[in-house]
């Protein structure tokens, strides 16, 4: 069985990974409201306007780390002969818990706007991570079908 990083990175579908993943960003942060979508959506603009492309080059750079982090949730959903995406849903805070590891980590070496951003978001992160693991488990599972 192929890892969940050989599939997303094959040259033949990385570029529509990508795409994918930029897309159900963009759909997450829309989606929010009240104050603290606000705010979401305040960042997230602040992020994407410190350069063009700046969300889909981190995307870039972060699949690789990210297929990694969910190949443990990935490959048990194989074992136990789950469909990929509900079992992502139904493993929520795990898989929230791997890819904010990373963000966390990269955070932590990144400084102006983008660290600001990030530490000003950190404390609601988990949260709007997990509501988004239906899509990403999704999105994992047309991807490794």
């Amino acid at each position: 069985m192929a890892s969940l990083k050989d599939v997303l990175l094959d040259e033949s579908k990385k570029s529509d990974v990508v795409d994918a993943c930029c897309k159900l960003i963009d759909e997450e942060v829309a989606g929010k409201g009240g104050i603290s979508g606000l705010a979401i959506k305040a960042g997230y603009g602040v992020v994407k306007g410190v350069k063009p492309g700046f969300v889909k080059k981190v995307v870039v750079d972060l699949l690789p780390e990210f297929a990694s982090a969910l190949e443990p949730t990935f490959q048990q959903a194989k074992n136990e002969s789950k469909p990929v995406g509900s079992y992502f849903d139904n493993h929520r805070s795990e898989v929230a818990d791997a890819l904010l590891a990373i963000t966390d980590a990269k955070a932590a070496k990144a400084s102006g706007a983008v660290k600001s951003t990030y530490d000003k978001l950190r404390g609601t992160a988990k949260k709007n991570v997990e509501a988004a693991v239906p899509r990403l488990g999704a999105l994992v599972q047309r991807f490794t079908n």
